[in-house]
């Protein structure tokens, strides 16, 4: 995360206090100035807290005023990046802590004329998270709007699972709230806002997947030439969690097949180090079989227990009687997002939401530590 923290450095916050210094004369951004020396050692969000923070204390309370300084910085052509993103958490606080409903619904507004220079999506959150209806009444209206940045904004921010955002607790309560954001979304003529729009649709599979189903099906009876590569992308959790309705959907319905177990070139990784392995796949069945072929790792966990990530292999078509054979090779190392720990780990195969063929297989780390024993996971 070291470069990413760097997108808010010290020339950044001098290009933003010389840009609002012109934009307002008679504010001494004091605050600003200070924060540049303070950055040393934040991550990108703490660092946008501080200047956050700077701007509060130095620009008006009300928040007309201050929105209407972000306003005039918008002639600047340099008042873009990384540096917005501090000024939208701003206008969002003041708007908030404004007695008047206006002021939030102008702060909408703002943030639209804002997320062309960097997304406010996760100001946007907070807003969301005040009063939902409200805030969705106004970003709806935004799923017509001329510039695609805002269209995205409106599906992008609203997403249940945003990365690097604050949860929306109501959102995830009440699924259908955002769909029709979705709706008149998901034949957008921009790939951006298609994607942003899969996404959501994959964050909403993860506490509602029969209305994730049911919102695919409908899109597929109404489709432009890029609906399917949304309903594939927008289904892919249910996919890998073998999920009825959405493999139907995708075209994997049950198969007539056998699949063989595993052969695994070793049964003991060092870590970092490879596990290569390859099966073969037969279609038993009188007609072609479309598959959705993929393969489940379970990773031992520090209590001991395993836990599952499925990993995507292909989408094969097999002739009546063809067999074909798969291979792979799974790469183990330390990362910040997952921790490997020694002992069995266990590979499993899947097939069209069917697993095949639980093969064991052991974990060592750098120290040389695998516990054998371990060998049956819980």
């Amino acid at each position: 995360m070291g470069a990413m923290n760097e997108l808010i450095n010290p020339r950044v916050v001098d290009s933003l206090d010389r840009i609002l210094a012109e934009a307002a004369p008679e504010c001494r951004l004091i605050h600003l100035a200070g924060a540049a020396a303070q950055l040393d050692g934040l991550s990108l969000r703490e660092r946008t807290d501080l200047l956050s923070h700077a701007l509060l204390a130095d620009l008006p309370a009300a928040y007309a005023e201050t929105a209407g300084i972000f306003r005039r910085s918008l002639a600047d052509p340099d008042f873009t990046g990384w540096m917005i993103w501090p000024v939208t958490e701003t206008a969002a606080t003041l708007a908030l802590a404004s007695p008047g409903q206006a002021d939030v619904e102008d702060c909408l507004a703002l943030l639209a004329e804002l997320t062309p220079r960097l997304t406010a999506e996760f100001a946007i959150r907070r807003i969301l998270a005040a009063d939902l209806d409200r805030a969705l009444a106004v970003i709806q209206g935004w799923t017509s709007h001329p510039d695609w940045h805002v269209r995205r904004l409106a599906t992008e921010g609203t997403r249940a699972y945003l990365p690097w955002a604050i949860r929306v607790p109501e959102i995830t309560r009440r699924p259908a709230a955002t769909l029709p954001i979705l709706d008149a979304l998901y034949r957008d003529p921009v790939e951006d806002v298609r994607r942003s729009v899969a996404n959501h649709l994959n964050d909403l599979a993860r506490h509602a997947p029969d209305e994730v189903v049911a919102t695919a099906t409908r899109w597929m009876a109404a489709p432009d030439e890029n609906t399917p590569k949304v309903v594939r992308h927008g289904l892919r959790t249910l996919l890998k969690k073998a999920h009825p309705g959405a493999l139907e959907l995708l075209g994997f319905p049950p198969a007539s097949i056998a699949v063989t177990p595993p052969r695994l070139e070793r049964t003991v990784v060092d870590l970092p180090g490879e596990l290569g392995f390859d099966f073969e796949i037969s279609n038993l069945g009188p007609a072609e079989a479309r598959l959705a072929v993929d393969y489940a790792v379970h990773y031992r966990k520090a209590n001991g227990t395993l836990a599952e990530k499925v990993f995507k292999l292909g989408t094969p078509v097999l002739a009546p009687g063809e067999s074909r054979t798969f291979a792979k090779r799974h790469i183990f190392r330390q990362m910040t997002t997952r921790r490997h720990h020694p002992g069995a780990h266990v590979l499993e195969l899947q097939v069209n939401g069917v697993r095949y063929a639980p093969t064991e297989f052991l974990v060592r780390t750098e120290s040389g530590e695998a516990r054998r024993g371990d060998l049956t996971g819980p």
